[in-house]
């Protein structure tokens, strides 16, 4: 009896040592998992100009490929986007990746406007079931319960997953003959792998009732956030319409409104934008969420009114650095809504409120781009951009003066929960 007493103690102590590791693995996973994700959804855009030349499409076409993806993703969010909290994390992970697996492979052997509809239709699907789970995982595995900490690394991982995305497909176009294989057959299998490590973690989110309720369409947000949350509306709204232009025609204003036909310098652009967004993110990290906001949107608005001056002297370096400018703002003001809610948000409704938030942003990041290449071909490229520029910079001074009016936030990414 005393063997056995001592036993039981002996499996629970190491099931104890054991927990922090598999705590600290799965939230590395995690942030890794959202970072290769993002890679996936820029890596196809310096491919536009290129397949639109080899199968035959125009503007209204490439900006329709990126609707149906923000589409489908969208539609994921509103009817799945919860539903995390009630199978679990693991299944919804797991269920994502393997599309999203499927979806890369559909793209390595893209020779059909149609075939590349169904692929980003697929990743927009997978896409929509894993950007919840996740960031609700990674708050679930924040070192010693900070969420502020994953509320730093929700927010910077779609930076740096763009900015790699864009930046390998751009490079791989210039140097290899087989760029669609060189890109989209390791995605495919990364995301196959990724599948298979979640199976190693512990499962954070204990099945409760309500699965089949939650896939009703529906948009809650908790009380305690919600004035919040709607005040950093015009920050996320700015912020994710210019990621939506620069992945949906960025390769294309590089090209006919810059003269840059390499396609480095087509991608570098969300390159920059995502890159030097998710830096500025970090080194900012410590900041308020109100400096954060202000930061951002004043960087994005002054940005984004030199990448037309820029676009109007028809100088492409010009328009780097102003892309760089943009990229602050871009990367800051989305982190400071997130740090400012992700510490308040209650454990059970994380999933529900991170689909709400990104459900305003692929709102954001699709319809202004569907816009946008629609009116292409009536006004001209450079008018669209115009057009789309001044937009934004009206939503960043909205944005900023909202951040003014709230006052003192002392909030910070690192910050734990309540």
């Amino acid at each position: 009896m005393t063997n056995t007493a001592s036993s039981a103690v002996v499996e629970r102590a190491k099931r104890d040592e054991a927990l922090p590791r598999r705590t600290h693995f799965g939230f590395v996973l995690a942030i890794a998992s959202q970072i290769l994700m993002m890679v996936g959804a820029s890596a196809p855009s310096p491919f536009y100009p290129v397949l639109a030349q080899s199968i035959g499409f125009d503007a209204i076409v490439i900006s329709a490929v990126f609707a149906v993806y923000a589409g489908a993703l969208l539609l994921t969010l509103l009817t799945a986007g919860s539903l995390s909290d009630h199978v679990g994390r693991r299944p919804v992970v797991i269920a994502g990746f393997v599309m999203l697996s499927g979806s890369m492979f559909l793209f390595w052997h893209a020779d059909a406007v149609a075939l590349l509809f169904f692929a980003r239709i697929l990743q927009g699907v997978a896409s929509g079931l894993l950007i919840s789970a996740l960031s609700a995982t990674a708050l679930d595995f924040a070192p010693d319960g900070r969420a502020g900490i994953a509320g730093l690394w929700n927010a910077l991982s779609p930076g740096i997953g763009l900015a790699l995305g864009a930046l390998v497909s751009g490079v791989l176009l210039d140097v290899s003959g087989t760029a669609l294989l060189d890109v989209f057959a390791p995605l495919s299998t990364v995301y196959a792998v990724l599948a298979v490590l979640f199976f190693l973690v512990p499962e954070t989110a204990p099945r409760r009732p309500g699965v089949w309720g939650s896939l009703r369409f529906r948009l809650t947000v908790p009380s305690a956030i919600r004035a919040d949350f709607w005040r950093g509306a015009p920050a996320v709204v700015a912020g994710w319409a210019t990621g939506g232009l620069f992945l949906s025609l960025g390769a294309n204003i590089v090209r006919s409104e810059l003269g840059g036909e390499v396609h480095f310098w087509q991608g570098l652009g969300v390159v920059l934008l995502a890159g030097v967004g998710a830096v500025a993110a970090f080194v900012l990290r410590k900041r308020t969420a109100r400096t954060l906001v202000l930061f951002g949107t004043a960087a994005l608005g002054a940005g984004t009114l030199l990448s037309l001056v820029a676009l109007g002297v028809e100088s492409l370096p010009f328009y780097l650095i102003a892309t760089a400018v943009t990229g602050m703002g871009f990367g800051t003001g989305f982190s400071g809504v997130i740090a400012s809610l992700a510490p308040r948000i209650p454990a059970a409704e994380r999933a529900d409120t991170f689909a709400v938030l990104y459900v305003l942003a692929y709102l954001s990041f699709g319809v202004p781009a569907v816009i946008a290449g629609a009116l292409v071909g009536v006004v001209g490229l450079g008018a669209v951009v115009a057009g789309y520029g001044v937009v934004v910079v009206v939503l960043a001074g909205v944005a900023f003066g909202l951040r003014v009016r709230r006052g003192g936030d002392s909030i910070r990414l690192g910050d734990r929960a309540a």
